[in-house]
């Protein structure tokens, strides 16, 4: 399997265990990950300007259809954006004005002839769980852990065109329990981190995160599981802020959980990178 990777903006600047534990993850299990000069997705610029958002998007699509790669994504938010960008372009009109603008611009053009993945699709749909199992070699039993979906993980649906339940879904449930780990049900699970709304209010969208840190605290979990680099930031660089009574719950993305049942080293996922203290996570996990 070979791959482009799309980190989008925020992960090499604010994401980088993301990445490292991604990259780890990925090479074990035999994918060829590369690296292309991909733009940001568009997202931050759909509100504003929508034309020049989808140009965006579009040139990120026909630099890997260019290279004869799929794309795999680790930010929710950028493989919505992408994936939505294909729908967009089906529409044959839409199409032929974009390839005239990549043309013109960049010297490129767009065929459809490729597919875009989460991260987290891929390993569920892709490689699959029972596949992924296997691999396990230090099962993460009696760990329990609260998974966290975010917004645009299946969202929108039609999108996605029947992935999970957006309303109920159960794939990163169970590719927690694959590890071993037990993922737990809980209060407002499928809450907003508040990230969207950030740079308008911040008092808001940390007001949105306290909604599920605050349920969490008080119960018994060892870690928050993510899988987007925005909610990460919400739930760790503000949590803080959220949790006067000095309780931490450590935030981890999907990757490191994994790799860490497959047997790699906490450094080689870039736990030394985590903003939350991880120190008794990782006790319960590599003294196994």
């Amino acid at each position: 399997m070979t791959y482009a990777l799309f980190l989008g903006c925020t992960i090499p600047a604010r994401g980088l265990d993301y990445e490292l534990s991604a990259r780890k993850v990925t090479s074990l299990l035999g994918v060829d990950i590369r690296d292309r000069e991909f733009s940001c997705c568009g997202f931050p610029l759909e509100a504003v300007d929508e034309e020049k958002a989808l140009l965006l998007a579009s040139r990120n699509l026909a630099v890997a259809e260019a290279a004869g790669n799929d794309i795999l994504v680790l930010c929710s938010a950028c493989a919505e954006t992408l994936t939505k960008t294909m729908l967009t372009l089906e529409d044959q009109k839409t199409l032929s004005s974009v390839n005239e603008s990549l043309h013109e611009e960049f010297g490129l053009k767009y065929e459809g002839k490729l597919k875009v993945r989460h991260l987290a699709r891929f390993l569920h749909e892709e490689i699959g769980p029972e596949k992924l199992k296997s691999l396990v070699t230090r099962p993460l039993t009696g760990l329990k852990v609260a998974v966290h979906y975010g917004c645009h993980y299946m969202r929108p649906s039609r999108v996605y065109k029947g992935f999970d339940d957006p309303l109920r879904p159960r794939s990163l449930d169970e590719l927690v329990e694959l590890t071993g780990a037990q993922s737990l049900s809980y209060e407002n699970k499928m809450a907003c981190c508040g990230g969207e709304v950030l740079s308008i209010d911040e008092k808001i969208a940390v007001e949105m995160a306290s909604q599920k840190l605050k349920p969490l605290s008080t119960a018994a979990v060892d870690a928050l599981v993510v899988i987007c680099p925005f909610c990460s930031i919400m739930y760790s660089r503000y949590q803080r802020t959220v949790l006067s009574d000095g309780s931490e719950i450590p935030v981890i993305y999907y990757s490191q959980l994994l790799g860490l049942a497959m047997g790699l080293e906490p450094d080689e996922l870039g736990f030394g990178m985590n903003v939350m203290d991880v120190s008794e996570l990782l006790s319960k996990v590599v003294q196994k």
